[in-house]
């Protein structure tokens, strides 16, 4: 038994010299752990409280472009990006409100907001559909060098298809029908079969010429 006793009081004594020697170590590592977690915590729920707050501004602008009221979903999107600027929704109004903007033949409005979600969407896919969009207003506006830097700066693959069809549309404008032919065939090859819009674009091809039968489909990486 006192045998036992004496290794108990080895054991603890070894515990107290052990924590006296790291135990204030142990007791900060512990504490900065537990305050990142709580950091994170919290940060998760301010951004899950801004995208809540900013989905309800969203419909109010959605709500106001169905009534034509541009001037108004304008104000609404600068107060987002005050607001919530990094939340997903103001991205997503900025989209709307350039869509909207473009098809009141406002190339300039349409152009600065689509330039906004370009460069300050979190969401990757987000700023290349923007300037993918962007592309398409310059193209518009006949601005071929910045419809050109806009589809350049498109990097997800997802989008090479449609980037190819607009990089022909700016072919045929600039009266380059061999050019355009090419980036055609390439949007046409490397599109899903099942889009829909695959079907104008063999109607581009069909208009140059070109029998689309011949093509083969090709499968991106």
């Amino acid at each position: 038994m006192a045998s036992l006793d004496l290794q108990e009081q080895e054991q603890l004594d070894n515990l107290k010299s052990f924590w006296a020697r790291w135990g204030g170590w142990i007791s900060t590592l512990l504490i900065l752990g537990l305050g990142a977690f709580a950091a994170w915590n919290g940060w998760q729920w301010y951004e899950r409280e801004q995208g809540a707050k900013a989905s309800t501004v969203y419909d109010t602008i959605e709500v106001a472009l169905e009534g034509k009221d541009t001037a108004k979903a304008n104000a609404l999107w600068n107060q987002m990006k005050t607001d919530y600027p990094r939340a997903t929704y103001t991205a997503h109004a900025g989209l709307l409100l350039a869509q909207a903007q473009a098809g009141q033949v406002k190339a300039d409005d349409a152009v600065k907001t689509l330039e906004w979600v370009a460069t300050q969407s979190q969401i990757d896919n987000l700023r290349d559909l923007a300037q993918l969009r962007l592309a398409g207003v310059q193209l518009e506006a006949k601005r071929y060098p910045q419809a050109e830097s806009a589809l350049a700066a498109v990097k997800s693959s997802a989008y090479a298809a449609l980037v190819a069809d607009r990089r022909g549309d700016l072919a045929q404008l600039q009266n380059q029908p061999d050019k355009a032919r090419e980036f055609y065939k390439i949007a046409y090859t490397t599109m899903d079969e099942k889009q829909s819009y695959r079907s104008l674009v063999e109607a581009k091809l069909m208009a140059l010429g070109v029998d689309t039968s011949a093509l083969v489909k090709v499968e991106l990486k």
